[in-house]
């Protein structure tokens, strides 16, 4: 684990890449990274995110921005931009029940094939997918996600990169730690190895490729 300043995003981050940012809403999202990530205006961003949050907050911004190509979501309700650009065919929209991406992000990171869901059967959701029937009962295959760059956000984190997570932060955030190829981690506080409750630890430093020292 390096750490490192966030004006050196720059050699991490291109457009067209595909990136996970952790958050529920903004909650526990890394709001300084997304914040440099609009600054430089990178384009055609593939985002894998819980949600679209608000238009001011979390990565709502990178959509008011029109930096996003392809959103893979949850929900998009609380961020009235992106479904005007999904229906304007501005931005393409994925969605996908939030159980099934939290499963598809944790399959990414495990190396699974992929998971059986009945969640959707007999939706849209269903559409273009792989149904696999096991013991009379249908299930949608879902397939793993993976991103060429996550961007979370931890409470605390230690000089060798072991993070910890508090409250609602720890929703997608451990998670995406373990499906991309680079690990970039926003922490609140950076305290001397040992000080940190092992118990307390989700993230051990070994997944964690850089570090930013947040607000």
């Amino acid at each position: 684990m390096k750490m490192i300043d966030v004006h050196t995003l720059d050699a991490h981050i291109k457009d067209g890449m595909t990136i996970m940012v952790g958050g529920f809403l903004g909650a526990g999202t890394p709001e300084m990274l997304v914040d440099y990530i609009v600054e430089k205006g990178y384009k055609d961003l593939t985002l894998i995110c819980n949600d679209t949050a608000f238009p001011d907050k979390g990565v709502g911004k990178l959509v008011v921005a029109k930096q996003i190509g392809k959103a893979i979501v949850s929900h998009i309700g609380t961020n009235p931009e992106t479904g005007r650009q999904m229906m304007a065919e501005e931005m393409e929209v994925e969605l996908v029940p939030q159980g099934s991406l939290a499963e598809k992000v944790r399959c990414g990171g495990v190396g699974l094939g992929g998971i059986l869901t009945p969640t959707g059967i007999g939706t849209e959701v269903e559409a273009d997918k792989t149904v696999v029937e096991v013991n009379g009962e249908k299930f949608i295959l879902e397939q793993p996600l993976h991103a060429d760059l996550a961007l979370i956000y931890a409470s605390t984190a230690d000089e060798k990169g072991n993070l910890v997570y508090e409250g609602s932060t720890k929703n997608f955030n451990p998670l995406m730690a373990m499906a991309a190829d680079t690990v970039i981690a926003e922490v609140g506080e950076v305290v001397p190895v040992g000080t940190l409750n092992p118990d307390s630890i989700l993230t051990p430093h070994i997944l964690v490729d850089y570090m930013v020292k947040g607000a």
